[in-house]
Parts: structure tokens; sequence; C-alpha cells
């Protein structure tokens, strides 16, 4: 909860979109993958924002939520009318309209629509506010239950456990550390 609020703020999109999968009476498991989508992005690094999110979150979540994170980086360039999930608008003003991912993002997408967990991670894109509302406020405590049940706190504290991704968490703490 506090990388959440010290570094990972604001944070609007994460909670606006968490709470869109709560009001749409998603599961647990894809409510904390609404609210930890974007943390590659919003903490460390935009390339590959899936990719560096679920790695930095994999040893503490579910896997389902961690391969969901990773996913939902491809999927969301594109549409599942079957769920009503279309091109995000923002995306042609960003991109333009004949924007096409990189092969490896294709490749991604046509593994994961296949996939077991294919469903969990399209509905993060379902669930992903890419327009957010300035207006609305969500609080972080609004998920605390949520997070107690379905994120695996070390005891140590995140950045001091043994975990393959707990050196991107100690980066977070120190980014200006040079050794």
């Amino acid at each position: 909860m506090d990388f959440f609020k010290y570094r990972f703020g604001p944070a609007n999109h994460l909670l606006q979109s968490a709470r869109h999968a709560v009001r749409a009476g998603m599961d647990e498991k894809i409510i904390l993958a609404c609210l930890l989508h974007d943390i590659g992005v919003i903490g460390f690094i935009r390339a590959d924002h899936g990719y560096w999110g679920a790695q930095m979150v994999a040893p503490y979540v579910d896997e389902e939520v961690a391969w969901a994170i990773r996913a939902h980086q491809a999927l969301r360039f594109y549409a599942d009318e079957s769920v009503g999930y279309s091109y995000p608008e923002s995306y042609v003003k960003n991109f333009g309209a004949d924007y096409r991912p990189d092969p490896y993002i294709e490749e991604e997408y046509n593994h994961a629509r296949n996939h077991k967990w294919y469903m969990t991670a399209r509905m993060i894109t379902v669930h992903d506010i890419y327009s957010f509302d300035p207006d609305v406020v969500v609080h972080l405590e609004e998920f605390t239950d949520v997070i107690g049940r379905n994120f695996k706190q070390p005891k140590e504290g995140l950045g001091w456990d043994s975990s393959p991704s707990a050196h991107m968490w100690r980066t977070l703490i120190r980014p200006t550390r040079y050794l």
C-alpha cells in the first residue's frame, strides 16, 4: 500500500479501473489485476509495461494475475466485440488509424487469445479506463481487503526479500542510488 501511495501516485487511472471492475461484479483476481496492471508504467518504465509490471508482482500474486497483467499489454491493441471491447479511440489519436503493433505484440496476442486465462487478461482491457475522469476520486483503502487477501506481502518488505523481482522494488525505493 505504501508503494502504491508514495511511488505510484497519482494512480487515478489504476484506482478507477479497479473500481470499474468492482462495479461490474468481477472477482478479486480481476480487481487486483486492474489495480496493478499499469504499475510498470506509473512506477518504473514505459516500454513493455505489461512485462515489467507482471515481473514485479509475480512472486506476490496468483500466477493468473501476473499472466494477465503481462498479456493485457498485447490485448489492448485488439478488439474483442464478444465482451464489448473496441479499439480505444485514444489509441487512434495517439498512434494513428493505421497503427500496427510490433510483431512480438501480435505474437503475444495470438498466444494469449488461446490461453486458459485469456478472459482474465481481456477483462483488464475491458475495465481499463483509457481516459480517466480527473473529478472522480477513488481511495486505495477501498481495496484494502482485496489486496490483503490476494497480495502476499513478504515479511521482510518488498525489495528486501529474496524474490527474483526484489531488485525492482529496491530501485523504486532508492532510484538515485549509485551502487
